[in-house]
């Protein structure tokens, strides 16, 4: 099984300026087919990686679609700045 929050802490890592305080937090969804992944990072941050228009969200939830398809699950992935 693909350990998604790792995945995902490796992709969004080399994107922020302050990648020691963003965290990534799996949480409990209502469909057992639903992975729900939420990005904490500062408010500059979180700008970046939603980018403009939402581009950069978009594309990384892409990407990270592509990994949760191997184990037939759909994936959710939200950014909150702290």
């Amino acid at each position: 099984m693909i350990n998604y929050e790792k995945t995902l802490m490796d992709l969004v890592s080399p994107m922020v300026d302050e990648p020691q305080k963003v965290k990534i937090q799996k949480m409990n969804s209502i469909n057992d087919n639903e992975i729900l992944l939420y990005v904490y990072a500062t408010s500059n941050d979180i700008s970046r990686l939603i980018g403009r228009q939402g581009n950069m969200a978009s594309s990384i939830r892409q990407m990270m679609s592509v990994c949760s398809s191997i184990d037939s699950k759909r994936i959710s992935i939200k950014f909150e700045s702290y």
